[in-house]
């Protein structure tokens, strides 16, 4: 007989996007889920110690699990933070290449030459949105046969950490600066001619500043160039959980399923919620989404998805935003699926 380990409380977090851990929260499935197991919940980016958020980045609470943006658990693993990939979501949203209508910018090849701007955080925790934008650029270069080194790279220099925004009071009593601030201000004062934006927030400032589209590839038929930081995002677990209460994991996981055949079924209030989840309008999420965004909150670990996640991976270490590599299927735990029926879940 197996004893388990007793366990009172696990952390948790997850990036403000569409994910079946964040869906999950607001029907309150793994609440009532832990629950069961006598274990309570608590969150991480809500923490007020900073050392509790700081997990957020870079995995380290013992007993946590994370959903999100790929590339600080990629860091944190690369780091030697012994943590295991147990699930893949693949959402794609709104990723484009936008500048002034007056810069003259038209079409990608029209970049050769411009300057393109990236706004870099101070040292500490890995910069992910810099890390997002340089896979950005490559991507639409690379559809017309261009190189990141035809186009000027202007850096945007940030002061804040990205653990500072949640400390002291807020800019009008909001939880969050908007996202890509600098880099329109930038763009507005001409001290670059064209800047890379994402997901709802990216959508929201391109539509705000009426910008030019110089090429939108967030939902293109290759992969490859739609694999950046969100697309797709990870689920991971930090390794005293997996080893000490697979189990919690396997619930985890049959939970998160329970929330992914929900979201199938109503279309309508997924929208709702994730805009309640992103701090966007409904209009806006279904524009950086698609109509088919419910269809697209599942969870798996598929060999294409493993395959997109190492493929990032070997695309983050080249440009230096690891320090060194690792085998991205020594990663993967499969343990937890084992026992599951997934078509027992809903």
């Amino acid at each position: 007989m197996t004893i388990k380990n007793t366990i009172s409380e696990i952390w948790y977090t997850r990036c403000p996007v569409p994910t079946p851990v964040g869906l999950a929260v607001q029907l309150g499935l793994l609440e009532e889920a832990f629950a069961k197991e006598g274990v309570k919940l608590n969150s991480i980016i809500d923490s007020k110690d900073r050392a509790i958020r700081s997990s957020h980045f870079d995995h380290h609470l013992n007993y946590s699990f994370r959903h999100g943006g790929n590339v600080p658990p990629i860091r944190a693993r690369s780091e030697g933070n012994p943590t295991r990939l147990v699930g893949i979501t693949w959402t794609d949203e709104f990723q484009a290449i936008i500048t002034l209508p007056e810069s003259g910018i038209k079409t990608t090849k029209d970049l050769v030459g411009r300057r393109f701007g990236i706004a870099r955080r101070p040292p500490g925790i890995v910069d992910f949105m810099a890390a997002t934008t340089l896979k950005g650029l490559v991507s639409a270069l690379s559809l017309e046969g261009l190189r990141h080194d035809q186009v000027e790279i202007v850096d945007i220099a940030l002061t804040d950490s990205v653990l500072d925004g949640r400390e002291g009071p807020q800019l009008y009593g909001l939880r969050n600066r908007q996202a890509y601030g600098a880099e329109i201000a930038a763009l507005l004062r001409g001290e670059v001619d064209a800047i890379y934006v994402k997901g709802t927030s990216g959508i929201a400032v391109a539509n705000l500043i009426a910008a030019h589209t110089v090429v939108e590839f967030g939902f293109h038929p290759d992969p490859k160039i739609r694999i950046n930081s969100g697309s797709p995002r990870v689920l991971t677990v930090d390794e005293r959980l997996a080893e000490d209460r697979p189990d919690l994991v396997a619930r985890l996981i049959e939970t998160l399923h329970r929330a992914s055949d929900w979201a199938e079924a109503h279309p309508d209030d997924v929208r709702r919620f994730v805009a309640r989840e992103v701090g966007a309008s409904e209009e806006v999420v279904a524009a950086a989404n698609g109509p088919d965004l419910h269809k697209h909150l599942g969870l798996g670990l598929e060999p294409e998805l493993v395959d997109a996640i190492g493929h990032y991976k070997d695309f983050l270490y080249e440009w230096g935003f690891l320090e060194r590599d690792f085998d991205i299927n020594a990663w993967v735990d499969r343990r937890p699926w084992d026992g599951i029926d997934i078509r027992a879940v809903a």
